[in-house]
């Protein structure tokens, strides 16, 4: 027997007419230049996203077509992100921080027809075009006529205004309806050890990753929050964030390509957030920028981070001015929220010390994920908090498949996906990451944490960030290598940071040689590059003897 109840589709544009029709009034304020800000409102996002709609039909865009969009955090953005999908296309967020041959592969390979870019990815997109001429047909900026730059195009592909074309364009059109398993969103990974993959949202996995998002233990927002997205919005789909805040009618604060540390706390303050998210190397800056001001967060109350771990010194350095930090774990392949810190019962009366451990994890699973960890073997491992192994994560949010990979890097038959992390998960359900797979440190045929490594060496008050990879050693093949980045103006004595680790760690986990450097390499998500630390850096041990 079936029951009895109604089956409408989950839709993303049924957030956004929610939003219009509940929430109305609520605030959308993008920072648009330095120090301007535009404001609007969910009533107003919600009828330009439906006259975009219209445009999107005139351009010649139709159901199922990839529609590029290479911009920063705006209400355009957010305008197009209802608009492309709720009209059964597909939005395809860019990362303009790939190298331009991964940006070019990627268009050509999802087939983007149409490509939206800010102005100020005008020189870019006119060094890509001759190179995407066989895809993509006609070119918006996202701006109004009076800043249109000029762009030399190639035969045959059109530039046009988008101020202008949503000028012309009616606003009748009405959201339509379809089978909610419909591709709505279309992200790719980073690239870092090959060609960027991509992961293709469905209608329904969105709205039920943003419905599981904002419950109470987890991310969840709510009306009066005022959220700041510091996630770029072409990063794993924003985190989610750009459905979860109109879902409850939380104002938006878009901070447009600014995310330097004294845009970010003038923002911040200015306009009341309450909340905000952005990977740890952003509040680090934050951080640091308050300590050398003396500047204060009177409204901030939490920061959710995720993208790597959260170091110690983060958490502790927010504390001090009332804000609290919760860390959260996923990947671009789960939409992306699989864990996040909350507190149980049994947990909720730690302090101190044992608490701080706690915080550290990458939380439990969030309602609707399953995870476990396995052996080499596949055997699955306990949940003990000391074996750790494989995490695989399976849920109706998470990647089934890559777009046109086949079988390649595809989930199992039970549908579990490798997330291609090391991970302990302890009896309480928090998960730890110990480090990327290809990242663990195997000395002498014993693992290494490189991320436990990083987070003790960041917990000295002049070091401003810490690498660890897995460098080659003649007689244990691979050993520990710390670079450190020191605070500005700061020194940092290598034997302070080994002696950091006196009591926390075992003695042969201590890093062979520490490495000084002005800067880290980061990945396009802001990620550390080890990957370009392992190519430069990987035989430095044997050929050189002494500690640097």
């Amino acid at each position: 027997m079936l029951g009895l109840m109604q089956t409408q589709p989950l839709l993303i544009s049924s957030i956004l007419r929610h939003a219009r029709q509940c929430h109305g009034t609520a605030e959308i304020v993008s920072q648009i230049g330095d120090g301007v800000l535009h404001r609007s409102t969910y009533a107003t996002i919600e009828e330009r996203a439906r006259r975009l709609a219209r445009v999107l039909a005139k351009l010649g865009v139709r159901p199922g077509d990839r529609v590029g969009t290479l911009a920063w955090n705006s209400y355009r953005h957010l305008e197009l992100f209802y608009a492309i999908s709720g009209s059964g296309a597909v939005c395809h967020t860019l990362n303009p921080r790939l190298l331009r041959q991964d940006i070019e592969y990627i268009i050509t390979h999802a087939g983007d027809c149409v490509l939206f870019a800010d102005t100020d990815f005008a020189p870019l997109v006119e060094q890509m075009l001759p190179q995407l001429a066989g895809c993509v047909r006609k070119v918006v900026m996202m701006t109004t006529p009076d800043r249109m730059p000029a762009i030399a195009l190639p035969a045959g592909i059109g530039l046009y205004c988008y101020e202008d074309l949503m000028e012309q364009a009616d606003e009748d059109f009405v959201w339509p309806s379809f089978d909610e398993n419909t591709a709505a969103a279309l992200c790719y990974t980073s690239g870092t050890t090959g060609r960027p993959k991509g992961v293709l949202y469905s209608h329904r996995s969105t709205v039920l990753h943003a419905l599981a998002a904002n419950l109470p233990d987890f991310i969840g927002f709510c009306a009066a929050d005022r959220i700041l997205q510091g996630s770029p919005m072409f990063h794993a789909a924003a985190w989610g964030m750009p459905y979860m805040a109109p879902m409850v009618g939380a104002a938006m604060i878009l901070p447009g390509r600014h995310l330097d540390p004294p845009s970010l706390v003038r923002l911040l303050n200015e306009e009341r957030v309450t909340v905000t998210g952005a990977v740890p190397t952003v509040w680090l800056g934050v951080l640091s920028y308050l300590k050398d001001t003396g500047g204060t967060l009177p409204y901030l109350k939490k920061i959710y981070s995720g993208g790597s771990a959260v170091p110690r010194a983060m958490v502790e350095g927010f504390a001090a001015y009332g804000v609290a930090v919760q860390q959260a774990w996923g990947m671009t392949e789960t939409s992306p929220i699989v864990t996040a810190y909350a507190p149980l019962p049994s947990t909720a009366a730690l302090d101190g010390e044992a608490l701080m451990q706690k915080r550290l994890k990458q939380g439990r699973p969030v309602y609707g994920t399953e995870i476990k960890i396995v052996d080499a073997a596949g055997t699955e491992l306990p949940w003990d908090g000391e074996a750790f192994g494989d995490l695989l994560v399976r849920g109706p949010w998470v990647c089934r498949e890559y777009l046109g990979r086949g079988g390649e890097g595809s989930a199992d038959p039970e549908g579990w996906f490798a997330t291609g992390d090391v991970a302990t998960i302890d009896p309480e359900g928090f998960v730890e990451l110990v480090d990327r797979s290809k990242d663990v440190i195997k000395s002498g045929g014993e693992w290494i944490s490189s991320i436990a490594l990083e987070n003790i060496a960041v917990s000295h008050p002049d070091v401003a960030e810490a690498a660890v990879i897995a460098a080659r050693h003649e007689k244990w093949q691979e050993r520990p290598l710390l670079f450190i980045v020191p605070q500005p103006g700061r020194r940092v004595d290598a034997k302070d940071v080994l002696a950091l680790y006196d009591g926390k760690v075992a003695k042969w986990w201590l890093p062979d040689a520490v490495v000084l450097v002005d800067e880290l390499p980061h990945t396009a998500t802001g990620k550390l590059n080890k990957l370009a630390l392992r190519r430069k850096w990987q035989d430095f041990l044997v050929t050189n003897t002494a500690a640097e």
